[in-house]
């Protein structure tokens, strides 16, 4: 649960439990859902579903998701051929509705304006093979991606604000913090998933 207290807690107990059943050094249990195979078969089960029956398959957070990300941009006043990276873009199913919805296609690929993660990173936490390490290697790809002063927005269900303060502390600078839905449980709120909008310095 990402608390709004900022406690630390980084949803690490949502992860599942790695076979000793520990939790790795950085607080996250290794999982299946860190490695690159288990989303191949469950983007291979989603094309398959996708030609038999026409259905799109998940979208990560939901289309909450998407709308705020959206709302976020129109407001925001992002120029239409603004070049747009949507990390771990999965299905799609978000380019697609940003190209509808928002921006105009372009194939130039000349560093991103903006750049997207719904959840990449939060699998990247959960890699059995030295999670460490491979996020300062997103982190360090991501700003080679983005052009200065472009815009990373993140959502995560892993990690709390203060957390991915502390992650993209190199580099990038708090822009903008996102609503996001609320609940309320034994006497405290919080929130389920955080989504922060940085600045590449």
């Amino acid at each position: 649960m990402n608390s709004g207290t900022g406690d630390g807690g980084g949803g690490a107990g949502a992860a599942e439990p790695s076979r000793s059943g520990s939790p790795g050094e950085d607080g996250f249990a290794p999982s299946a859902l860190g490695t690159r195979e288990h989303w191949d078969a469950v983007y291979e089960r989603e094309l398959q579903t996708f030609q038999e029956y026409g259905d799109t398959g998940e979208i990560w957070f939901g289309e909450e998701s998407m709308d705020r990300l959206i709302r976020w941009m129109q407001n925001r006043k992002i120029p239409l051929d603004a070049s747009v990276l949507d990390i771990g873009t999965g299905n799609g199913v978000f380019l697609v509705e940003l190209v509808e919805d928002f921006l105009n296609l372009s194939t130039k690929l000349s560093g991103f304006h903006i750049c997207i993660d719904k959840g990449t990173f939060d699998a990247i936490s959960l890699n059995p093979d030295n999670a460490i390490e491979k996020r300062k290697q997103y982190v360090k790809s991501l700003s080679g991606a983005l052009n200065v002063k472009g815009f990373f927005l993140i959502t995560s269900c892993n990690w709390t604000k203060e957390e991915l303060l502390d992650e993209f502390s190199e580099g990038f600078e708090l822009f903008e913090e996102l609503p996001t839905p609320t609940f309320s449980f034994g006497g405290r709120s919080g929130n389920s998933v955080t989504a922060l909008v940085f600045q590449k310095t």
